[in-house]
């Protein structure tokens, strides 16, 4: 954690060398994805071809300490696309951590409706991917392997955006057994499917692939059919 910070004071010198007092916030948060970079998001008064070109430089010394590219918004287009990514945002203000300037998400909330439209999408387009990705396959026992790692992080970033949509005691994280054990009380699959789909990621084989992913495929269709009935 204290490299982490140290990381982002780094990063923090950066920006406000290129940007000045027009560097309203910088903010730090957790990623859903695979990689274990640090994630960032900075807010600015303005952003302009030239700011981005005064970055271009830093680029390479952030990814060398371990720092994806930092998002980089002007306070009015957070405002303003708060409704177009709002499982994106969600997962942003839960794991967040204020590193520079003011909490540009003091007084904002994501309406439910928007959270339960934005996991509605990403379910049904997981069950698409799954379907369409099984027919590319041409049943290939490696294919199958491969389509099922590669889709393990999606799926469970999917049913971390479910878990906080439903959750009321608020919390912004979940372990997998969290996640497993959500999925088998609350949407009905069972836990077992659940992991070993976490479990294929970066396997070369798995017993009886193609069983797995028609499990997989009727679990995903629990999951889309339960959003699409939340309320």
């Amino acid at each position: 954690m204290a490299n982490a910070r140290q990381t982002l004071e780094v990063l923090a010198r950066d920006l406000e060398r290129v940007f000045g007092a027009r560097l309203q916030s910088l903010i730090a948060y957790e990623s859903l994805t695979p990689e274990s970079n640090l994630h960032s998001l900075a807010i600015v008064d303005g952003l302009t071809f030239q700011d981005l070109a005064a970055c271009l430089p830093l680029a390479d010394g952030w990814h060398r300490r371990g720092l994806e590219v930092p998002l980089m918004l002007s306070a009015g287009e957070l405002k303003r696309t708060m409704d177009i990514f709002p499982l994106e945002y969600a997962g942003i203000i839960a794991t967040h951590t204020v590193v520079r300037g003011r909490n540009p998400f003091d007084g904002m909330e994501i309406p439910p409706d928007d959270l339960r439209r934005g996991c509605e999408a990403q379910a049904k387009g997981h069950l698409i991917h799954l379907r369409e990705a099984f027919l590319e396959s041409h049943g290939e026992t490696a294919s199958i392997v491969r389509l099922i790692g590669a889709s393990a992080a999606p799926f469970r970033a999917l049913l971390t955006h479910i878990a906080r949509l439903t959750d009321e005691e608020g919390r912004a994280s979940f372990t997998d057994d969290d996640l497993t054990r959500f999925a088998e009380t609350r949407i009905g699959i069972p836990a077992p499917v659940v992991r070993d789909v976490f479990a294929a990621v970066g396997q070369s084989s798995i017993a009886d692939p193609t069983a797995l992913l028609a499990r997989y495929l009727e679990a995903a269709q629990r999951v889309w059919e339960f959003v699409d009935r939340w309320r």
